[in-house]
């Protein structure tokens, strides 16, 4: 059902934890799963980040998810990380049951949240960013209704 990697990242996470006084911090979360997945990110003058951690509570596809996430934008600069999507974090992985993909979208919202507050904390604007849900299956709703 999971890939090799997927099992690796659950059972060995990379860059699991806090930073104190962040950069920038986002949460997210899908209230439909009970996962919530916050990010953490250290960002420098040149708006490097030098380093990234994550918190996730959730099943193992959201620990995986979230781990590799933190490994694909650590050492990018902001308008790279905005590049790293849900696509990106699932094939690093070498995929993800349907049903899991929702994981790998959770873990570009918290890139981009925490992006968000990097970009609110500074008062600057990262082109093509938008203010994050708090969970990612806000309006989703009405989307199935019309159907």
């Amino acid at each position: 059902m999971y890939t090799e990697k997927v099992m690796d990242h659950f059972q060995h996470p990379r860059n699991m934890g806090e930073i104190e006084n962040a950069s920038g911090v986002g949460t997210v979360g899908n209230a439909k799963c009970g996962d919530i997945m916050r990010i953490y990110l250290d960002i420098d003058e040149n708006q490097i980040i030098q380093d990234v951690k994550f918190k996730t509570f959730g099943c193992g596809a959201a620990v995986a998810t979230s781990s590799m996430a933190t490994e694909l934008v650590k050492g990018k600069n902001i308008r790279e990380a905005m590049e790293v999507t849900n696509k990106a974090v699932m094939e690093a992985l070498d995929g993800l049951p349907p049903v899991k993909v929702h994981c790998s979208l959770l873990a570009e919202e918290a890139i981009h949240a925490a992006l968000w507050d990097y970009a609110e904390k500074h008062d600057i604007k990262i082109e093509g960013l938008s203010k994050p849900k708090s969970d990612i299956h806000e309006g989703e709703e009405e989307e199935e209704e019309e159907y």
